[in-house]
């Protein structure tokens, strides 16, 4: 899996993770959220393009983010598409996880930002998804607190 840097261009999953860590021991004082948020968009004739991004960000101060991008085929139901960027989403955040805590930062918690909200067609699903990323041992932050999902990998997507 490749990630891509708009400061640094293209990353390795391990890259990536040096590259946090090396920003978080910069200002180690401070207060750090680790997100990770996906979204899709889907184009007729072309599939559905996902995008899962990672966000250190240094509480108050600015932050670094890094996405990967990948095709599907098409999907007709929204809720199908929400499960699998969830899906994206938990197996980022678990290879973090395991690499963090072998790397001494077990204590930084990980954010799970979901593409669903109260309004619109998405809000039937939200304890569903929302369980998925508790019971896997992360925080759920759904919109309009989602913005690794809804502002960085939406960006992205088209």
């Amino acid at each position: 899996m490749s990630f891509y840097s708009p400061t640094k261009g293209k990353m390795s999953f391990d890259a990536v993770f040096e590259d946090m860590i090396s920003y978080m021991n910069q200002n180690y004082q401070e207060t750090y959220k680790l997100i990770i948020g996906s979204d899709s968009h889907a184009y007729l004739d072309e599939g559905i393009t996902f995008v899962t991004a990672i966000v250190i960000h240094r509480v108050g101060k600015g932050g670094r983010y890094y996405f990967t991008k990948q095709k599907k085929r098409f999907m007709e139901s929204i809720r199908q598409r929400i499960f699998y960027e969830t899906s994206l989403s938990l197996e980022v955040a678990s290879r973090l996880t395991e690499n963090l805590s072998s790397n001494g930062y077990a204590d930084l918690n990980i954010e799970i930002h979901l593409d669903v909200g109260e309004k619109g067609e998405t809000r039937e699903i939200i304890k569903e998804v929302v369980g998925m990323v508790i019971g896997s041992g992360y925080d759920a932050r759904i919109k309009p607190d989602s913005y690794g999902a809804t502002k960085v990998a939406d960006k992205y997507t088209k």
